[in-house]
């Protein structure tokens, strides 16, 4: 049986960190919709109290938790020990959120989820990587939401296209691994992507269209585009972020469509165009 039908086992109690974020809420809503585990919604308000930067919050959200997603922080500096202690409390199966070709990734981007890869490997849990692009959601909830609605999306990305993924598509493949029979996606690194590239310029195209408004894509020197972060307001440690993680995309190590979702769920992964259509007739980029 699959995680959705159910199965005649004791329903595991999966602790789901950033349980109020982009894959974080969804997860929860499909697990807790299957009816296939008991399920604690971690975060710093949520229903279960979790901070990385307060350590006694750790042992009360790990309680009876027989699995983990992980969605880490910015700073590497405590996920080494919070993954030590997970699995000494109990936990078993460990699903890693982390980012395309993160190996790759420079000291400035990054660096919690390559601490975050490397806490699960290191344990003698099942543990499995989701290594997923950009989602859909980043045009309409936050990090590109406000530009899009202005008009205007200017980004230092050129050419280079990008699988763009549903966050749907990512909390699927999480809950499906978190509440697998066996250990079939055990030692696993799955690459998460949409399933066509498209540029930032066709993307911004498609949901111009699809919101049936002039939305115009402008290329940025990476310069100019921590200069207009920095103009927004956006911290100066924020902009170097988004600048490097712009740059792994520029070098084309996140470019490559990916059969990591079908892998997993055994069908294709959304396509931008039908979503950005559902996601503009609620009027989100008017």
């Amino acid at each position: 049986m699959t995680a959705k039908t159910g199965t005649h086992r004791t329903p595991p109690t999966v602790l789901v960190l950033g349980a109020t974020g982009k894959t974080g809420s969804r997860v929860v809503a499909r697990l807790r919709a299957w009816g296939t585990a008991t399920v604690r919604a971690a975060s710093r308000s949520g229903e279960v109290r979790f901070d990385w930067t307060l350590p006694e919050t750790w042992e009360p959200a790990l309680a009876g938790a027989d699995a983990l997603y992980l969605v880490v922080p910015d700073d590497p500096s405590a996920v080494g020990e919070f993954v030590r202690q997970a699995e000494a409390s109990g936990v078993r199966r460990f699903v890693a959120l982390s980012g395309r070709s993160m190996e790759k990734a420079g000291e400035d981007f990054g660096q919690g989820m390559v601490a975050g890869e490397a806490a699960v490997q290191a344990t003698g849990a099942a543990w499995t990587i989701l290594r997923p692009n950009n989602f859909f959601q980043n045009f309409d909830e936050d990090l590109w939401l406000a530009p899009l609605r202005a008009g205007r999306l200017g980004l230092p990305i050129g050419d280079m296209p990008e699988p763009f993924i549903d966050a749907e598509d990512v909390a699927e493949v999480a809950a499906t691994v978190l509440t697998a029979d066996g250990d079939g996606h055990a030692g696993r690194v799955y690459e998460l992507s949409g399933p066509r590239a498209l540029t930032f310029a066709e993307a911004t195209r498609t949901i111009a269209a699809a919101a049936g408004r002039p939305i115009r894509y402008e290329e940025l020197t990476p310069d100019a585009y921590r200069t207009e972060l920095l103009a927004e307001g956006w911290p100066e440690e924020a902009a170097d972020a988004l600048g490097a993680m712009f740059a792994l995309h520029r070098a084309g190590h996140t470019s490559e469509v990916t059969d990591g979702v079908r892998q997993v769920l055994g069908h294709a992964p959304a396509d931008l165009e039908p979503w950005a259509r559902g996601v503009a007739a609620r009027g989100v980029w008017a």
